[in-house]
C-alpha cells in the first residue's frame, strides 16, 4: 500500500467523482481507478459504492476514510517537523574542543551565554591533537575550535592562516600526585638526575606538551622527569595519576574537586604552574549563517577579545 493511494481515496471521498478526483491528483482516470481498486484489494473489502450517483462510501469506506485522514495528517506533520529539524541542524554551530573542556568548561559557558540551542559540541574532537582542530576548520567539518593556548611562544609549527580567535577564559596546569597516608605527595618536583620523578605525560606532538617544555625551559630550577606514559586525553592522565603511577600536569578545573577532597595533592608549588588561555578559533571566511551573530554576541559580552590568530 502506498501513501498516495490513501491521498487518492481522501480526494475521491471529497469529490465523489472519479474523473474530478483524477484531475486533482494529476493522473488519468484509468490510472486513478486502478489505484483505488488496488487499495480495495489491499484492504480486502469494497470501499466505494459505484452504483450511486454521485459515488458514495460503503460503511467500510467511511471507517477507512478516518484512518486515511489520520495517517496522512501525521505524515504531513512529521514531514514538516523533519524539514524544520533539517533547517535547525543546518543552523547549529559545531564546536570542537578537548574532552576536558567539553566536560568541565563548555556546559557552564553555554549556559552563561544561553547558547545551548545554537552550539553543538563535536565529540569526535575529544581525541584530536592541536593541528587537527585547524584542519577541521579548514575543511568546514567544524565551525568553532576551542583550545588551550599557552601565554608564551612554543616550538609547534601551526598553520593559522585564515583563522581568528576570541579569548573566552583562562586555565592553568598544575602538577599533581597521589597523596601518601600522611597527606604528602607520593611524587614531588623537581626530582634529581639519580631519581627522576615518574611522569604521566601529554602526547609530545600536542600543544600542552609544548607549553610544558617551554615553561620548564624558562624555569630557573631544572626538572628531572622519567616519562612512563603519553596520552592525548586529560582524563587518561588523571586516572593514571590517581592510581599512583606518577605525577602529571592537569588543568585546574579538572582536579580542583580532587585536591579539595584530598584524593590528590600538589606535586610542586605555584612556580610549576603553567598559565593557559582558552581560545575560540573560527575562520574569518566562514559561510555558516549563524556564526556572525554568535560571535557578535560573544564579543559584546565584555569577557572576550577578538584578534587575528598567530602561532605562539
Amino acid at each position: 500500500m502506498e501513501l498516495r493511494w490513501l491521498e487518492d481515496f481522501i480526494v475521491l471521498a471529497e469529490t465523489r467523482h472519479f474523473s474530478r478526483a483524477a484531475d486533482q491528483q494529476n493522473v488519468t482516470q484509468p490510472t486513478f481507478s486502478r489505484r483505488i481498486k488496488l487499495l480495495e484489494e489491499s484492504m480486502g473489502t469494497t470501499l466505494i459504492n459505484r452504483q450511486t450517483l454521485p459515488l458514495s462510501l460503503t460503511p467500510a469506506g467511511e471507517e477507512f476514510l478516518i484512518l486515511c485522514q489520520q495517517i496522512t495528517e501525521r505524515v504531513r506533520v512529521t514531514r514538516e517537523r523533519l524539514k524544520n529539524l533539517g533547517h535547525e541542524d543546518a543552523r547549529r554551530i559545531k564546536l570542537a574542543a578537548p574532552q576536558s573542556l567539553i566536560t568541565h568548561f563548555v556546559p557552564g559557558w553555554l549556559e552563561a551565554h544561553a547558547l545551548h540551542a545554537q552550539v553543538e559540541p563535536y565529540l569526535r574532537a575529544t581525541s584530536w591533537l592541536i593541528g587537527e582542530y585547524f584542519q577541521a576548520l579548514e575543511r568546514g567539518e567544524v565551525d568553532l575550535a576551542l583550545c588551550y593556548w599557552p601565554e608564551s611562544r612554543t616550538a609547534l609549527d601551526l598553520d593559522l592562516g585564515g583563522v581568528r580567535y576570541l579569548e573566552i577564559g583562562e586555565e592553568r596546569l598544575v602538577p599533581v600526585s597521589l597523596a601518601n597516608l600522611d597527606g604528602q605527595p607520593r611524587f614531588m618536583l623537581p626530582g634529581s638526575k639519580r631519581e627522576p620523578v615518574p611522569h604521566i605525560a601529554y602526547h609530545p606532538s600536542g600543544l600542552i606538551a609544548a607549553a610544558l617544555q617551554a615553561h620548564w625551559g624558562r624555569s630557573r630550577q631544572e626538572v628531572h622527569l622519567a616519562t612512563l606514559n603519553e596520552n592525548i586525553q586529560t582524563s587518561n592522565i588523571r586516572e593514571l595519576v590517581q592510581q599512583g603511577y606518577g605525577l602529571g600536569w592537569l588543568p585546574w578545573r579538572t582536579v580542583r574537586h580532587l585536591l579539595e577532597a584530598g584524593e590528590l595533592t600538589r606535586a610542586g608549588d605555584q612556580r610549576w604552574d603553567v598559565p593557559l588561555s582558552l581560545r575560540l578559533y573560527f575562520r574569518h571566511d566562514s559561510r555558516h549563517p549563524s556564526l556572525p551573530g554568535l560571535l557578535q554576541q560573544l564579543t559584546t559580552g565584555s569577557m572576550t577579545t577578538s584578534t587575528t590568530g598567530h602561532a605562539p
